[in-house]
């Protein structure tokens, strides 16, 4: 047994369970945390200009390769409630990450003292476990729970509040015999899923729906494994995107109101059979329930009893993590086949593939002001296969879901059910730190962009490379579009007249200065024909200077982009693509490529 304080434990610990780097700000009631740090040396640190921008910085990182749980740290009080909006992003998307906040000493909880707050309390609702440790022994076990609950069943965050004086209390701790917890997730039986596929047999059309839990799971080969043995077309959802190629054959396309394709939405209402695995039927996905489920069977797999009927009740449940129940599901497959008990699905695939040649949108626009369309048609022809795209919210990333092109797990990292405005550059900065080397690209719109643009100076201080692909049309493009329902058009223009910038006059802020001004560099694009070049150079200017570049496309003020309130009623507001023959060129030679 070894003498030091608590905090010296904590961080020994988490060196023990993996991580690796931490992203936080320091301050007074944090401060034994920190000392501890830099005596052990081992963990990175990366100093956020906003709490809350660490806990984004902390989630992306944790997204973007499986094992990771990202660490985000704060002071007391306002720190702690700063990070909540981090909490509720990675709790919505069954997200691990580790919150850890200073806290008053002990004796002063209870007489307001300065910064002390229960945050405990407030973060309750947002984690699998929220506690103020109120005695120095129980540092250890408090983190070795922390990291078992983060990783066990449905995955999620966790906040530990530390007191001031419980840090630099001193206890006896062996982190020599430390080992930890073993991780719970339920396993699907062979019976249940022989039971699925008994359904599934059964069904003329069925389809498979692939949700963030596979991608969780680190189960996407098996997903793409199960779809080719059986010849049954996968629509994965937004969360799931990547776990089937987007050149797949069997890949039908998404679904949904807004972050969905024609031919998904068409080739879901033509289904008669479902079987939805670690997917949550999120709203945007279904909408209208009714419309969504009549005429077909539902078997639903996810690794939470209680997410199981939440939105409707499926015909047949399984309760399992992703990965063990698509382990079974591959093996009874295989074993059907050999006996010739699999039923042919060529015809029904055929007829995803008609109409996933036919219903396209139109994106080669080639007038100024330029249409956004134009811009995710460039970034499918440069950036090529191996992108990580980052996003979060609004009309451009709705928008990007519908025309990008994603081919990996992991290569689509979204804020899908929280969706908070900002997160897109922290997340964006975790990901490049979690995946050093790799082409990570952000896409946001220009109020998204502004919310936490700070943060791009952390990528200037500590050389963490990435590309920011900003659509300015001085809007709140989404809750314009929103307000056409109230027939008005309020407080949702950020367009003004810059006096220090008349070459942006009438869209307000000038973004390419203000990268600049942060250490960061940028480029603005007003012509169609200059985008393609504008993004091959920030890849050049990004591995130049290692730091963050935004290429800044100034957009026509006003787009309405599809979306509608049933899958079988979205709006259409561009001309459309037609059939593979006037499809964009660009885009079909990339999915020609990457097949």
């Amino acid at each position: 047994m070894t003498r030091m304080t608590a905090a010296q434990a904590a961080v020994q610990i988490l060196h023990r369970e993996g991580v690796s780097t931490l992203f936080g700000l320091p301050g007074a009631a944090i401060n034994p945390f920190y000392k501890a740090m830099e005596t052990d040396g081992r963990l990175r640190h990366v100093l956020a200009r906003h709490v809350e921008g660490a806990s984004h910085m902390a989630d992306g990182y944790t997204r973007a390769a499986p094992g990771n749980i990202g660490v985000c740290i704060g002071t007391s009080g306002p720190a702690g409630t700063d990070i909540i909006t981090g909490l509720y992003a990675a709790s919505a998307d069954s997200v691990p990450i580790l919150a850890i906040t200073g806290q008053a000493p002990v004796n002063k909880l209870h007489k307001e003292d300065f910064q002390a707050v229960d945050i405990a309390a407030i973060a309750a609702p947002l984690t699998k476990m929220a506690v103020t440790v109120m005695e120095p022994a129980q540092v250890p076990g408090t983190f070795q729970q922390a990291f078992h609950l983060m990783r066990s069943g449905r995955p999620g965050p966790v906040l530990i509040d530390l007191p001031i004086d419980v840090q630099m209390a001193e206890i006896e701790f062996d982190i020599d015999t430390y080992q930890p917890l073993p991780v719970h997730r339920p396993a699907a039986t062979r019976a249940q899923i022989a039971k699925a596929m008994d359904l599934l047999a059964q069904a003329e059309r069925p389809l498979i729906v692939a949700g963030g839990g596979v991608i969780n799971a680190d189960a996407s080969e098996l997903l793409v494994e199960l779809a080719d043995v059986t010849g049954v077309p996968v629509v994965p959802t937004l969360m799931g995107w990547g776990s089937i190629p987007d050149a797949h054959p069997l890949n039908a396309g998404m679904v949904g109101l807004q972050t969905s394709h024609r031919y998904g939405n068409a080739t879901l209402l033509a289904s008669d059979f479902v079987l939805g695995i670690g997917n949550r039927w999120a709203n945007r996905h279904t909408g209208d329930v009714e419309t969504y489920t009549a005429g077909r069977t539902f078997v639903h797999v996810d690794i939470e009893p209680t997410q199981i009927g939440r939105v409707f009740a499926p015909d047949y449940s399984i309760v399992s993590d992703a990965r063990a129940a698509l382990e079974l599901f591959v093996a009874e497959a295989r074993d059907r086949r050999t006996t010739g008990a699999l039923p042919d699905r060529s015809a029904w695939a055929g007829a995803r593939r008609e109409r996933k040649a036919t219903m396209w949108r139109r994106t080669s626009f080639d007038v100024t002001p330029i249409k956004p369309q134009r811009v995710y048609q460039e970034m499918n022809r440069v950036f090529g296969r191996d992108v990580r795209y980052v996003s979060t919210i609004g009309l451009s990333q709705i928008q990007a879901a519908q025309l990008l092109h994603v081919y990996g797990p992991r290569h689509w990292i979204n804020a899908g059910q929280a969706g908070p405005l900002g997160w897109t550059v922290p997340a964006a900065l975790g990901v490049a730190v979690a995946e050093p080397g790799a082409l990570v690209v952000a896409l946001s719109g220009d109020y998204d962009f502004q919310f936490m643009l700070e943060e791009l100076a952390v990528g200037a201080q500590f050389a963490i490379p990435y590309v920011h692909v900003l659509v300015n049309n001085a809007y709140l493009g989404l809750i314009r579009q929103a307000q056409r329902g109230f027939d008005m058009d309020y407080c949702v223009q950020l367009s003004y007249d810059n006096i220090n910038s008349p070459e942006v006059n009438g869209y307000g802020v000038d973004h390419v200065r203000v990268a600049e001004g942060l250490g960061c560099k940028a480029i603005r694009v007003l012509d169609p024909d200059d985008i393609a070049p504008a993004l091959e150079e920030a890849q050049k200017l990004m591995a130049e200077h290692q730091v963050p570049v935004v290429v800044e496309v100034v957009l026509e003020r006003v787009t309405n982009v599809s979306m509608g309130t049933s899958i079988d009623d979205v709006a259409e507001f561009e001309e459309l693509a037609g059939s593979a023959l006037d499809a964009p060129t660009a885009v079909l030679a990339h999915l020609d490529r990457c097949r």
